[in-house]
């Protein structure tokens, strides 16, 4: 449906204004009453990664006047593959200040924000509050569900996207209009059942064709033209290179947005969405080792066996030497446990510790009861034991 314009437009553009946003103005939807609701506008980008980047960047060209970036992170070389408003020589720098850069190099007639602290509970309401609508960029389940939550509360619409692999998926939820993020995803799946891009992938440029999405969505908004996806899901798939859409209708029993709500003000999400499950925080009491550790069994010749439970494209990357490589969808399905040494101690590890606690957990349950897992994963490997080898 069509939304009236989200913000009042601007007494005037300036001479070089009309020049640079000439291609805009002869557009009669957009026209100049448009432009200047661009340039009255102010926007919060949650994230400066991989949807961050082709949202701000086309953000600032379209002439939003005010754009905001929340993001805590410094600039990594893993993030060059597929964050474009970050460059080789930003390796090392917080990723707001690179941001703004490259903003400002685009259209210095932009004020740009910097919201540099993590975003949580406690801060959340204040920062929203001074924007217009939030664009959410984030790749974690419990910041899309506190954006969600604020921005009900709050009254304030905002553009979500989601991607990983080959796959994309993008909205707008506004509760004021029709459904918010719940009404989609009522409870979040549950801990380490859902990869993240870090443990999954991404295709780069994939990041370019939501994160255009987010930002056409956004202009529409704020410009009050056209249909903005409000009640419809638009998932991308890039290897057969289809676009389709899912109705989404607002839930009358929605937990924050429904007739009677029951989150009536902002929760722990953390929490809520459990990074790691209760089991596996159990079983990794008492049994989590350091790759220091894990290192002087190597050598001392302990009696363990090192089970890799990434993907295998993952272990072909970097690998902890003497570890075999058994998936962790394996253990999950019950078809791993047959491949484990009875004689040995096994040792657990990926990437970071999280999906080897999970596993860790099936073990326990298993009966392997001195079964450890490496706290830190190959990341802590590669930092403390082998700095020569590659961090993904």
């Amino acid at each position: 449906m069509s939304l009236p314009p989200l913000v009042e437009p601007a007494s005037e553009l300036t001479v070089d204004e009309v020049r640079r946003y000439s291609r805009h103005l002869i557009i009669p939807d957009v026209g100049m009453d448009g432009q200047k609701r661009l340039k009255n506008a102010k926007v919060l980008c949650v994230g400066a990664g991989g949807l961050g980047s082709p949202t701000l960047m086309y953000l600032a060209a379209a002439g939003v006047g005010t754009l905001g970036i929340i993001e805590f992170d410094e600039v990594d070389e893993s993030n060059l593959q597929r964050q474009v408003i970050h460059s080789q020589a930003d390796i090392g720098r917080p990723k707001a200040e690179s941001a703004r850069d490259t903003v400002l190099g685009i259209n210095p007639y932009v004020k740009v924000n910097l919201h540099t602290e993590r975003l949580d509970s406690s801060n959340v309401m204040e920062i929203f509050a001074e924007y217009d609508l939030i664009v959410d960029g984030t790749d974690n389940f419990a910041t899309r569900y506190l954006v969600n939550d604020a921005c009900v509360l709050l009254k304030k619409p905002y553009v979500w996207g989601s991607i990983y692999r080959f796959d994309g998926q993008a909205s707008v939820f506004w509760s004021e209009h029709g459904p918010c993020y719940r009404c989609l995803y009522p409870e979040p799946p549950p801990p380490g059942m859902v990869p993240s891009c870090a443990e999954g992938g991404v295709l780069g440029v994939l990041c370019a064709s939501i994160g255009s999405i987010q930002t056409t969505e956004a202009i529409k908004l704020l410009a009050g033209i056209g249909e903005p996806l409000l009640g419809r899901l638009m998932i991308y798939d890039a290897l057969e290179m289809n676009y389709r859409q899912v109705k989404v209708r607002k839930d009358p029993e929605c937990a924050v947005c429904g007739k009677n709500p029951t989150v009536t003000e902002l929760i722990d999400y953390e929490a809520f969405c459990g990074v790691v499950s209760d089991e596996a925080q159990q079983a990794a009491m008492g049994s989590t080792i350091t790759p220091q550790q894990l290192k002087e069994w190597i050598d001392e010749g302990e009696n363990i066996d090192i089970i890799d439970v990434r993907e295998p494209n993952e272990y072909e990357i970097v690998s902890i030497p003497g570890a075999r490589l058994i998936p962790k969808n394996e253990f999950l399905m019950g078809n791993a446990l047959g491949e484990l040494s009875q004689d040995k101690r096994i040792v657990l590890h990926c990437k970071t510790g999280v999906r080897s606690a999970e596993v860790l957990a099936v073990l326990k349950n298993a009966g392997f009861s001195d079964a450890v897992h490496v706290g830190g994963g190959v990341v802590g490997w590669v930092t403390q034991i082998e700095p020569e080898k590659p961090v993904y």
